[in-house]
């Protein structure tokens, strides 16, 4: 008679290893530790850290907001804007060495454009990526980075556009603690019905049985 009752308000947390731009953002952190080793002065340039730090907040802010989201709504939109900040801040400065360095950032018409497109589009992961590390200049490399960078730009916004429409349906914790509560109510109403509607029926089977009983003891009676 008696049902589990299994009412959640918490949402389940992401798994945000599993998320394409998550995985990207990590290629792009190490690749940006290794673009600063190789290319940029190892003391006195503050760009150093502005990068690595950028590329760092990008990664780790979503792996921030995929665990508050399990409680905040808020919070985990906040966290993924912060991240998509971040890494905007990074293509900046990627693109700022370019010009800097009067090098070409590729466009349509240059000939490694659409290979390089199609390389990041279909690999997400540092390994995918390591063995050009050293290879790759840094006109290649940095067009590399700007591209992934817009990459995650794109998919991060379908994935918060997602996330609008998860919290318009499921609502926030409080919206989900009401719904909890109120699905517990109905579960123990539903089984308060039930042991009523048990309790009737046993009732009317005692009584036919007390109805038997009597009518037994009348027929031994008539026989004596």
């Amino acid at each position: 008679m008696q049902q589990e009752i299994n009412h959640h308000y918490l949402r389940k947390q992401a798994h945000y290893e599993n998320l394409w731009f998550y995985q990207k953002t990590v290629t792009l952190y190490v690749m940006t530790v290794v673009f600063c080793r190789r290319f940029l002065p190892a003391h006195g340039d503050r760009t150093v850290d502005q990068m690595v730090q950028a590329a760092r907040s990008g990664k780790q802010n979503i792996v921030e907001g995929s665990a508050d989201g399990v409680t905040s709504t808020e919070m985990e939109a906040k966290l993924l804007n912060v991240a998509r900040a971040s890494i905007k801040e990074l293509k900046e400065d990627y693109l700022d060495y370019l010009r800097s360095h009067k090098l070409k950032l590729w466009n349509e018409t240059h000939p490694r454009f659409t290979p390089m497109q199609h390389f990041c589009q279909k690999h997400n992961k540092v390994e995918d990526y390591e063995p050009f590390f050293d290879r790759w200049t840094d006109e290649e490399m940095a067009n590399a980075a700007v591209t992934l960078c817009c990459m995650v730009d794109t998919m991060m916004q379908t994935y918060q556009k997602k996330k609008e429409k998860e919290f318009v349906t499921e609502g926030g914790i409080k919206e989900r603690m009401t719904a909890a509560r109120l699905g517990f109510r109905s579960d123990r109403k539903e089984e308060l019905e039930a042991a009523y509607r048990e309790i009737n029926s046993l009732r009317t089977r005692l009584q036919q049985l007390e109805q038997e009983n009597t009518y037994l003891r009348q027929q031994l009676d008539k026989r004596k």
